[in-house]
């Protein structure tokens, strides 16, 4: 029971870490997940505190991973058009064989929903782009550090209980 445990918990903080970078899977909140399973472990000492603490910072993150890419368009003058643009751009750069297509998709999404919005402006439909850009690698940038946090807290828990076990 102790591997099956453990081996969950890792999947959870790696399938977190991956969810940093693809947005059908809540990064932070997935590799939450890894910790509060490790958390309730009968070996693991409980600290309610904690859970709840880091449960907060990652739906805070979850939270604002719907606002930041659309307010880095906003920003840089974009429309509902340019998110819209640049969240079907992220998913079509997902599946796409393209090299860095989830960097690609979404700033070609942008610019080709401002365009679709306000065919005459291409200068704003580029802004709008990077823009978009500059917002959906903020969020995973804040995704990726969260969960990389919570991949540091899992190793810290897990190294604890292994010297705890030695020592005892």
């Amino acid at each position: 029971m102790d591997i099956l445990i453990l081996t969950c918990s890792i999947i959870l903080i790696l399938l977190g870490i991956v969810g940093s970078f693809l947005p059908v899977l809540p990064g932070p909140l997935t590799s939450w997940g890894g910790l509060l399973l490790i958390h309730y472990h009968t070996l693991v000492p409980q600290d309610n505190k904690f859970i709840w603490i880091t449960f907060g910072v990652a739906l805070v993150i979850f939270i604002l991973d719907y606002f930041i890419p659309a307010l880095g368009a906003k920003k840089f003058g974009g429309t509902k058009y340019g998110s819209y643009g640049a969240t079907i751009g992220l998913f079509i750069g997902l599946i796409s064989p393209i090299p860095f297509g989830i960097l690609i998709g979404p700033f070609l999404g942008a610019y080709t929903g401002e365009l679709i919005n306000d065919n005459s402006n291409k200068k704003k439909a580029l802004n709008s782009a990077i823009g978009s850009l500059i917002g959906f690698l903020g969020g995973v940038f804040i995704k990726l550090c969260a969960s990389l946090v919570f991949l540091f807290y899992f190793c810290a828990i897990i190294w604890n209980h292994l010297v705890s076990a030695i020592l005892n």
